[in-house]
């Protein structure tokens, strides 16, 4: 999870909301709709990402975790580990990834901001994962004015179970960038934002890219979801 300062970058965003909300509850949820979709990343075996099973065999994350933290280089697919549904430490099921491609715009610049609304990859994994034990997690290109928001993730704070981040909104837009109120934590790169909507299953609009100071409160940015830019990590880039 990196930490970004907005100062500059929210100049020229039209905001969307104001920073007037709902108390926010950090919870672990029982019943979440796809909830089992959701994995940790383990890259190299000790960073830690999160990501969602969109196909029975592709993961959605953001394109950073594929690039070691300390080296800058990009890691080698194989040493990235999906645990699905990871509850109380144990994955309703675990794949090593076979290969992985991030949004054609991405660039990667250590500790840098200039990747913001490109920081999206597509992992492939080794095998698929049985839709009968985990049902990959709809997306969605549109986000409603007024839609709440939602993150699931795994954090340094809670690594063995999902925590939801409820409710949340989206404070900024600009191009495929999204400012939002959501307090995300470190491990939470490339976890999925969630549109929540009565009646209707959860479904993925947005991937945390990092964690950002804003007019003195803590927000968070995400790479919106576009047709183009998933058809193309699907092609394999």
């Amino acid at each position: 999870m990196r930490i970004l300062k907005l100062a500059c970058f929210v100049i020229g965003l039209v905001p969307t909301a104001g920073f007037a909300d709902a108390v926010k509850v950090r919870t672990i949820k029982d019943s979440l709709p796809g909830e089992a979709s959701v994995g940790r990343l383990m890259v190299s075996g000790n960073a830690m990402c999160t990501g969602a099973l969109v196909s029975p065999d592709l993961v959605l994350t953001a394109a950073h975790c594929l690039y070691d933290t300390s080296t800058g280089r990009r890691v080698e697919p194989g040493q990235i580990e999906f645990q699905a549904g990871l509850r109380k430490g144990k994955a309703t099921a675990v794949r090593r990834v076979q290969s992985a491609v991030a949004h054609p715009d991405y660039r990667h610049v250590r500790n840098g901001a200039a990747q913001v609304g490109h920081d999206l990859a597509l992992l492939r994994l080794t095998s698929p994962i049985d839709s009968s034990a985990v049902l990959p997690m709809a997306q969605d290109i549109r986000l409603g004015a007024g839609d709440m928001l939602g993150v699931l993730s795994y954090t340094i704070g809670s690594r063995n179970d999902p925590v939801l981040e409820y409710p949340c909104r989206v404070l900024a837009t600009q191009h495929q960038t999204l400012v939002m109120s959501c307090d995300v934590d470190f491990g939470a790169s490339g976890a999925p934002v969630l549109a929540l909507r009565d009646g209707k299953t959860p479904s993925l609009v947005s991937v945390v890219s990092a964690r950002a100071a804003m007019g003195g409160r803590t927000v968070s940015v995400g790479t919106t979801l576009t047709a183009e830019a998933l058809q193309h990590m699907m092609r394999g880039g």
